[in-house]
């Protein structure tokens, strides 16, 4: 996992803005683009930021948003409830993301990202998880990928930006 200029350029395409902290890119689109990449856990000021992967895939961003607008966290997060092995799973998930995070740099707390390991409060992290993760670490993610394989992986995602 690497991150060069050209990948840094765009992926700032994709955001609309410099992406922060930017350690490497963690998973790419069928085009080629960066689709994840994986960040420090402080940014360059110091400050925290737990979100180790992030989604950066505009067009995936986009069904992910539609999957959340649909109500399926809620989904998930009442699965959590009343299924035991899933909520292990997930808290298997949890402590993965957690581990990868403090290996890099400990920041002191076990807040992960997503709302992990209680509820599912971002799909885009559990997704840009999956991604970076590969099938079975992350059971949400790899859920929200799973409904959205009609879409997704598929085409050109994102234009490449000119040197």
């Amino acid at each position: 996992m690497t991150v060069s200029d050209e990948d840094l350029a765009i992926v700032a395409e994709q955001l609309g803005r410099a992406p922060r902290g930017v350690r490497a890119v963690a998973a790419r689109c069928p085009s080629g683009h960066p689709a994840v990449v994986r960040t420090s856990p402080r940014l360059e000021d110091g400050t925290p930021f737990p979100t180790l992967y992030y989604l950066t895939c505009s067009r995936l961003n986009s069904y992910v948003s539609r999957l959340e607008g649909a109500g399926l966290m809620k989904e998930m997060t009442d699965r959590l409830a009343t299924d035991e092995q899933l909520a292990e799973r997930y808290r298997f998930a949890h402590e993965s993301y957690l581990a990868e995070r403090d290996a890099i740099e400990p920041l002191g707390t076990t807040v992960t990202a997503g709302g992990m390991p209680d509820r599912v409060k971002c799909l885009h992290v559990h997704v840009a998880h999956s991604l970076a993760a590969g099938p079975g670490v992350n059971p949400f993610g790899d859920e929200a990928l799973e409904q959205l394989a009609q879409w997704w992986p598929s085409g050109e995602c994102a234009s490449k930006v000119k040197n």
